[in-house]
């Protein structure tokens, strides 16, 4: 084997590896069982595009470090270090972690606006505005009876 060919065949190896580092397989399940694996307002919100109250969820005020997952399927969408308190009454994060999350255009209050779902089983989290710190500027306003803050072991 010639170096080019060596080298065509590591670095092909190599993104394979990568793709399926990213890649996870999607949860789909019938709207019977999701109403059996969550709360009735974790439905409503996840499946259902609702809104909880501000200032409902304990999570507003959670400092320690950690990561907060999806609670229908536990997939990681956020680290603490990403959370900030934005003052609107919903957890608060600048950024996320990549793959975790998808995106579409929501029109329910007729001006259009960046809705974000968890990547691995497709609940709606909340929507992504544009008025957060930096480093992105933005700020994902998410429902925090959706999320799981699973604290940073000492």
């Amino acid at each position: 084997m010639n170096r080019r060919s060596f080298l065509i065949f590591t670095l092909s190896g190599c993104l394979a590896g990568v793709k399926h580092l990213f890649s996870m397989e999607k949860i789909i399940l019938t709207d019977i069982e999701w109403q059996e694996k969550l709360t009735d307002m974790q439905y409503y919100i996840l499946r259902q595009h609702g809104t909880e109250r501000p200032f409902f969820s304990v999570l507003n005020n959670e400092k320690r470090k950690g990561v907060y997952k999806c609670a229908g399927c536990d997939l990681p969408l956020f680290d603490s270090n990403m959370k900030f308190d934005s003052g609107t009454g919903w957890p608060s994060f600048f950024d996320y972690i990549p793959n975790s999350l998808e995106f579409k255009t929501d029109f329910k209050l007729v001006f259009p606006r960046k809705e974000y779902h968890c990547s691995r089983c497709g609940g709606h989290h909340g929507h992504v505005f544009k008025d957060g710190p930096k480093p992105t500027g933005l700020r994902y306003c998410n429902n925090g009876i959706v999320l799981k803050f699973v604290p940073e072991e000492a």
